[in-house]
């Protein structure tokens, strides 16, 4: 059986106050173009489709607008909530999907959700395992003075009560929406404080692949998400994964590279340098090297219309670590204002800063008398 294996979606996602939504439309567009090349016999969703509990309406739109394309093509669509959704509003009409081959499982069960589906060896079982808080596991399950859950200690209950509906000899695979331990994380996820989030894989072993979500970054068990969500993810090469399972079990992927509408890039240099370098359309994070402050930033826009932030490498020192003997109370407000500029730009004010200056405190004074 060919799965094509997806997550991450994060529809609705802004970046730096950018709105993505056509640069998802335009990356789901290629992910149906792997489907239609690829024809695989199911796809596999794993969390997070959408960026926040309360998504904007276009981007329900555009996610109900590729179920409407996956039910075209009669795919089994296998669906599972992420900690960014809400199970509540992911779930909805959900029975009426399973209708179109199209199965969500957003909210824990007494029963864990369970898919079964055939190919040319016979059945391979799908568990269904959408993210939760330990709490929701210790609330529905446990009682009240049971000891509290840790996320693994949730996890693993869960994934045992799905293996109770497979047999040994059956193939299977766990669909799940975790922070594994060892996994590389990326700026754009949702973080949980310390250690406490992680899960181990190994209560997934008696499964023949775990198809993941929440990393972004492609690795194993990951397919990552299909676009970069933040600047520290520039050098990820973003795809969807195609496993091929055979009939004794044995498990074989590949990664298909995805290329953005825009790509996400980090460029470095001194503002000269920048400022003649060749047009580029992508969503870019700059940095600048000069060693003087520049304020004039969006002359950069010749070069990068699309730059989303400015940095400067060289950090202007703060006030805490200006030098005490710097400042004095006998000096006038404009002096110690002065040896305050020097110290953390590094450099004296100019006649055109100083003038501006006492300007502003003969506004001051006059507006307090």
């Amino acid at each position: 059986m060919k799965l094509l294996h997806t997550a991450d979606w994060h529809l609705g996602k802004t970046l730096k106050g950018q709105n993505l939504l056509d640069d998802q439309k335009y990356i789901l567009d290629e992910i149906f173009e792997v489907i239609d090349d690829q024809k695989p016999d199911a796809i596999l969703i794993c969390g997070d489709i959408y960026d926040r509990g309360v998504p904007p309406i276009d981007a329900v739109d555009l996610f109900n607008e590729t179920l409407t394309k996956l039910a075209e093509r009669n795919l089994p669509t296998l669906i599972i909530a992420g900690n960014h959704d809400s199970a509540t509003r992911l779930n909805f009409g959900s029975e009426l999907f399973a209708r179109q081959n199209i199965f969500i499982a957003a909210k824990i069960t007494d029963t864990p959700a369970q898919i079964v589906l055939n190919d040319k060896f016979g059945e391979i079982y799908f568990s269904m395992i959408p993210f939760f808080e330990p709490g929701e596991i210790k609330s529905k399950f446990f009682s009240e003075d049971a000891e509290r859950l840790t996320y693994n200690d949730a996890n693993k209950f869960y994934v045992d009560l799905a293996r109770q509906k497979i047999s040994a000899n059956k193939r299977s695979v766990a669909l799940a929406h975790v922070f594994l331990t060892g996994g590389v994380e990326s700026d754009s996820e949702r973080k949980i404080v310390g250690t406490l989030s992680n899960v181990n894989a190994n209560i997934f072993s008696r499964y023949n692949y775990i198809a993941l979500g929440h990393l972004h970054k492609p690795q194993k068990f990951y397919s990552g998400s299909p676009l970069k969500y933040s600047f520290d993810e520039a050098n990820h090469k973003k795809s969807v994964t195609i496993v091929d399972i055979d009939g004794v079990g044995n498990v074989k992927t590949e990664k298909f590279e995805l290329t953005p509408r825009r790509d996400v890039k980090v460029v470095t240099g001194t503002f000269n340098e920048l400022i003649k370098r060749k047009p580029i359309q992508d969503y870019v994070q700059i940095i600048l090297t000069d060693d003087v402050y520049i304020y004039e930033t969006e002359k950069l826009r010749d070069a990068f219309p699309n730059f989303l932030e400015v940095k400067r490498e060289n950090h202007l020192k703060s006030y805490d670590d200006a030098s005490p003997s710097s400042f004095s109370k006998e000096d006038s407000i404009s002096e110690q204002f002065a040896n305050f500029f020097k110290d953390v730009m590094q450099e004296p004010m100019t006649n055109d800063e100083q003038a501006a200056l006492e300007e502003i405190l003969r506004e001051v004074e006059r507006e307090e008398r």
